[in-house]
């Protein structure tokens, strides 16, 4: 399950990071101070989200049956 989360939102941090970190930044169970690198900064966001996505399918990788 942390793989796919990982990689599901990595994904949507890659395509829409401006959108991504408002959806996190307010009132979200104390996430927002977590995000604030994040704000008004997309390309950030999107370095992580690639970083993110490799981890996931590592860690996917890595499952086994």
């Amino acid at each position: 399950m942390a793989a796919i989360f990982m990689v599901g939102d990595g994904l949507i941090g890659l395509l829409q990071p401006r959108r991504h970190v408002d959806l996190w930044k307010d009132d979200a169970l104390g996430t927002e101070k977590l995000v604030q690198p994040f704000v008004d900064r997309p390309g950030r966001r999107r370095l992580y989200a690639v970083v993110q996505i490799a981890a996931g399918l590592a860690l996917a990788t890595r499952q086994k049956r």
